[in-house]
C-alpha cells in the first residue's frame, strides 16, 4: 500500500500541520506515520474502516489524547503541552455530549463565560438564528429532536468562533432524509464563518459532498490525503480503491509494446506511479469502476446477469464470456433485460493499473 504524499512546506496560511504522528490506546498503536496540513477555512473529511484511528486523531489534534511520536502544530506553533481550551479547536462529539440541565441558550453559551453579558447574549441569538433554533432559547434537550439537538451542538462549538472545528460522525444518528439537509446547512455555516473543519465520517457520499480534500485511513496509516475526485479516479493504491467506491480489479499482463493484456484484449492505459516501471510479462491490476464500463458499445460480449434500479442511472452487473464479471451504470432510460446479450466496452480515460 502507497504511503501517503510528503506534507507540503507549510506557510503562513496553513493553520493546522501533523507530522509523523502516532498514538496508542491501551498499549495497542492505533495509527502512526499519520502526515497532512489544513490552511484557514478548509473543510477536510476523514474516511476509514471502524478501529483505524480516526476518532484517536481528532482527539490527538485537541489534545484529548496524548500523541506517542511526531507533532501537531497549530498556527505554525507546537501544541505539544498545550491545552485543549488553548488551541482554538472546537469538537463536536458522536454522542453530542450536551448538558442536559442547561437549556439550549445556556449549551450555546456554555464556552463564552470570558465575554461580557452583553457579547455572549449577541453571539448566542446569532447562532441561534442561524442555525434555526430561534425560539428554541430555554428548552432542555430532552425536549429537541434529533436534529435540533444536532444543531444545538453545532452552535455550541462555533460559539467561541475556533479557527478549526473537528467533527467525530456527527451525523451519524439522523435519519437518512435529514442527514442531507444538515450536512448541507453545516457547511454554509462554516464557509460564512470561515472555519476550517475536519469530519470523521463512515459514509463516503457524505465525504465527498462536505469536503474539499478527503483522507483515508487504512491499517493505522493516511493511505491518501487528496481532493475527492482525485481520490475516487486516482487512488494511490489497490487497497484505497478497494475502499473507495465500487470497482472491480482485473488481473492483466504488461505486452512487449507496451499496452497490457486484458479480458477486452489489448489495452493502451495511463502509465503512472508504481506501474510506469513494468515491463513485458509484468502483472498488474486494472481497476474499473462501474461508469467506466460502456454498454451497447464495442466488441467485447457480455450477459447482463442483474440490474438494480437507481432513479436515474441503473446499475447493471454484467458477466463477460469468460466468467469475468463487473458492474456498470447506464441511464435508467436505456432498458436492458437480465440475460439479454450486450456489447461492452472500457473507457480508459480514468482508468488505473497497480502493481500486483
Amino acid at each position: 500500500m502507497s504511503g501517503a504524499a510528503p506534507m507540503p512546506n507549510a506557510d503562513a496560511t496553513t493553520l493546522l500541520a501533523v507530522e509523523s504522528l502516532a498514538a496508542a490506546h491501551g498499549g495497542r498503536r492505533v495509527f502512526e506515520g499519520v502526515s497532512f496540513d489544513m490552511k484557514r477555512g478548509d473543510i477536510a473529511a476523514l474516511l476509514g474502516p471502524s478501529g483505524t484511528g480516526k476518532t484517536t486523531l481528532l482527539r490527538v489534534i485537541a489534545g484529548l489524547h496524548a500523541a506517542d511520536a511526531g507533532s501537531v502544530r497549530l498556527r505554525g506553533v507546537d501544541a505539544a503541552g498545550m491545552k485543549p481550551e488553548k488551541r482554538g479547536v472546537g469538537f463536536v462529539f458522536q454522542d453530542l455530549a450536551l448538558f442536559p440541565h442547561l437549556d439550549v441558550a445556556g449549551n450555546v453559551g456554555f464556552g463564552l463565560s470570558s465575554w461580557s453579558r452583553l457579547e455572549r447574549e449577541a453571539r448566542v441569538s446569532e447562532l441561534l438564528a442561524r442555525t434555526g433554533l430561534a425560539g428554541l432559547e430555554r428548552r432542555l434537550p430532552h425536549e429537541l429532536s434529533g436534529g435540533q439537538q444536532q444543531r444545538v451542538a453545532l452552535a455550541r462549538s462555533l460559539a467561541p468562533k475556533p479557527d478549526l472545528l473537528l467533527l467525530d460522525e456527527p451525523l451519524s444518528s439522523l435519519d437518512a432524509d435529514l442527514r442531507p439537509k444538515l450536512r448541507d446547512e453545516l457547511g454554509a455555516l462554516l464557509k460564512s464563518e470561515g472555519t476550517a473543519a475536519l469530519l470523521v465520517t463512515h459514509d463516503q457520499d457524505e465525504a465527498f459532498a462536505f469536503a474539499d480534500t478527503v483522507g483515508v485511513m487504512l491499517d493505522g496509516r493516511l493511505a491518501q490525503w487528496s481532493p475527492g475526485y482525485e481520490l475516487y479516479h486516482r487512488p494511490a493504491s489497490a487497497d484505497v480503491s478497494r475502499f473507495v467506491g465500487d470497482g472491480r480489479l482485473l488481473p492483466v499482463r504488461w505486452l512487449d509494446d507496451g499496452r497490457v493484456d486484458s479480458p477486452f484484449g489489448p489495452l493502451v492505459v495511463p502509465r503512472s506511479g508504481d506501474a510506469s516501471r513494468a515491463g513485458a510479462g509484468d502483472e498488474g491490476l486494472l481497476l474499473l469502476r462501474p461508469d467506466d464500463i460502456v454498454i451497447g458499445e464495442g466488441d467485447t460480449d457480455a450477459v447482463v446477469a442483474d440490474i438494480t434500479f437507481h432513479g436515474a442511472e441503473s446499475l447493471h452487473r454484467l458477466r463477460l464470456d469468460d466468467g469475468t464479471e463487473l458492474s456498470a451504470l447506464a441511464p435508467s432510460h436505456r432498458r436492458f433485460a437480465i440475460g439479454e446479450r450486450v456489447r461492452v466496452r472500457p473507457d480508459l480515460a480514468h482508468v488505473v493499473v497497480f502493481p500486483r
